[in-house]
């Protein structure tokens, strides 16, 4: 029982850095959007849809991150099944955030202030008390 556990948190630790990971870069990977609109301001609304879903789609730099977000996505649906939603929902969502906030400083954004410092650490101390409850508990 304590096996299935720990796979499930794997699991989940996955999903988070592959959903927290890859926001940042998706962001990146869509910088010049905005100039595809304003070219296309004038257009029927289908147009400029179709103008903007051509330059996503064909920038690497937006699918590739996408990609392996939505293969997250996909981890999660599948370890749910066997996870217990006390564990699912703090380790994919919240850890999401902070890897969200560490992949946005490897891409030069600044990391902030000492507040979002002490938060990050919070959340991690918070997923790993959950753990460690959830853990106990199937020991005993």
């Amino acid at each position: 029982m304590a096996l299935d556990n720990i796979q499930s948190v794997l699991g989940l630790l996955l999903v988070a850095v592959c959903w927290g990971f890859t926001n940042p870069f998706i962001k990146y990977g869509s910088q010049g959007l905005d100039k595809v609109s304003q070219a296309h301001a004038g257009s029927p609304w289908w147009k400029r849809q179709a103008a903007e879903a051509w330059f996503l789609a064909t920038r690497w730099q937006y699918v590739v991150p996408l990609a392996i977000n939505l293969s997250g996505s996909t981890v999660y649906y599948y370890t749910l099944g066997d996870a217990d939603l006390s564990l699912a929902v703090p380790i994919a969502n919240s850890l999401t955030f902070a890897f969200t906030t560490l992949a946005g400083v490897i891409l030069g954004e600044s990391f902030g202030s000492w507040q979002r410092i002490a938060g990050m650490a919070m959340v991690f101390a918070g997923v790993l008390l959950c753990i460690d409850s959830n853990l106990r508990k199937d020991v005993e």
